[in-house]
């Protein structure tokens, strides 16, 4: 029977879990050990004088808890500018259980009074799958005045490149195989940052907040790429942080490339081998030569 390894109180829950596992092949078991992606909640408080509010919780990965409170923070306009922020710290207080104070991370505001926090209403309906919430976020994104500058135009040999960089950076991955990756290349193809998650959402947040932290944005001559498919809140959080490029190793959803063809966002999908497919802002790519796909039958 697998069973977890219990953590002790003291510690940090760390992004892999050792667990006992049978593994069965060609008639026959065998027992030994191996690693799974922790998957645990993070409650994200937002503080200010005297006034506290949990804005969200998520299921995540730990690591990296802070740059993920940040960058959904500031995905859901809520937080502005680094200059918003006093501190953000683990909520070690003695009441709390120590299980969970890692758990939990307290966003303390400079002001003294919680801001207008309507932006994260839609959280709450976002299961619904009613067509009124996506057309709700894009009229939220263009009350925001979210644009994107022109951005760098690239070779598609770079694109080509970036898989196999990303997949060499995914350090847990390799090791658990349950994790997202969201990563930042430079317009060179280099690789600026990578963060993992059992969540692909929080996986571009954890990006997207590290870029905050850092003082990078807007990232304006960026590209953005991802381990799985491109979906529209995907492409949003793209689209706050300025990346005018996103790619994704699987396909994109019809919402997602209506969002970046309304805000002229770059999106390739598909990006695997020496072939990808350009959905939007095919103007930032250049193709050596460019011919009719012959169709089948």
């Amino acid at each position: 029977m697998a069973y977890l390894h219990s953590r002790h109180s003291d510690q940090r829950p760390t992004a892999k879990t050792p667990v006992d596992v049978q593994v069965v092949k060609e008639g026959r078991a065998q027992q030994r050990a191996d690693y799974l992606a922790t998957e645990e909640p993070l409650e994200i408080r937002l503080l200010a004088g005297r006034e506290k509010q949990t804005v969200a919780v998520t299921m995540r990965t730990p690591g990296a808890d802070f740059e993920l409170a940040s960058g959904f923070l500031f995905g859901e306009g809520v937080l502005q500018t680094r200059d918003e922020l006093a501190r953000i710290t683990y909520c070690l207080d003695p009441e709390v259980d120590a299980d969970q104070q890692y758990n939990i991370v307290n966003v303390q505001l400079r002001g003294d009074s919680l801001p207008d926090l309507v932006s994260l209403e839609r959280h709450f309906y976002t299961t619904s799958a009613c067509g009124v919430c996506g057309k709700a976020s894009l009229e939220a994104l263009q009350i925001r005045g979210c644009a994107v500058a022109p951005g760098p135009e690239i070779n598609a040999d770079l694109l080509t490149s970036l898989p196999d960089k990303l997949r060499k950076a995914q350090g847990v991955f390799e090791t658990t195989g349950g994790l997202h990756a969201a990563a930042l290349f430079d317009a060179r193809g280099t690789l600026l940052a990578l963060r993992e998650d059992v969540g692909r959402h929080n996986a571009m947040d954890k990006l997207v907040g590290w870029a905050f932290l850092e003082g990078r944005l807007p990232l304006t001559d960026h590209l953005v790429m991802v381990s799985g498919r491109a979906s529209f809140e995907l492409l949003q959080k793209c689209l706050v942080a300025g990346a005018p490029i996103f790619c994704a190793v699987s396909a994109p959803s019809s919402l997602a490339v209506a969002l970046a063809r309304d805000f002229g966002l770059t999106l390739v999908g598909f990006l695997r081998g020496d072939r990808f497919n350009i959905y939007t802002g095919h103007e930032r790519v250049r193709v050596p030569v460019l011919t009719p796909i012959p169709q089948e039958g």
